[in-house]
């Protein structure tokens, strides 16, 4: 008996919302990348997107556990002599919660052209507002 591999043609995309209000960034992110990836379906394949939409919300509620918020940073540099940027964690929620939610889910995502399509289909909000109403997202819940 030959494995199944489904087609891009067969999948049907589905919207789904996450609440990030009061949970752990680290097990809230593991359950969206695993829904961009598709391994919630039965169809699940390897090397198609068949992931679907996944819209978080409230993401500026996100708990990070121990002393992250003060002695974790997000590090960017420029690519010029002394052009590191180091920014903690507190400040990066208070300016920009999204981003810090953003960043978790892609850091979980295959790392290649295939991550990059499927990070196009995530969406993160920092208030419990999100334009997406018409794609009647459905609601999975986030175990703690």
């Amino acid at each position: 008996m030959k494995t199944y591999m489904a087609k891009k043609e067969e999948m049907k995309e589905k919207w789904y919302l996450i609440d990030a209000e009061g949970k752990v960034l680290g097990r809230m992110a593991a359950e969206a990348a695993s829904l961009l990836r598709g391994k919630h379906s039965p169809l699940y394949t390897p090397h198609i997107s068949i992931g679907s939409h996944v819209i978080i919300i409230n993401a500026a509620k996100v708990i990070l556990t121990g002393k992250k918020l003060k002695n974790k940073f997000y590090i960017r540099h420029s690519n010029y002599p002394g052009g590191l940027k180091k920014i903690n964690y507190a400040t990066l929620m208070q300016n920009r919660s999204g981003l810090v939610v953003e960043k978790a889910v892609k850091g979980m995502l295959p790392h290649n052209r295939l991550g990059a399509a499927m990070a196009k289909k995530l969406r993160v909000y920092s208030g419990a507002e999100h334009p997406h109403a018409a794609q009647a997202p459905e609601k999975w819940e986030v175990g703690t």
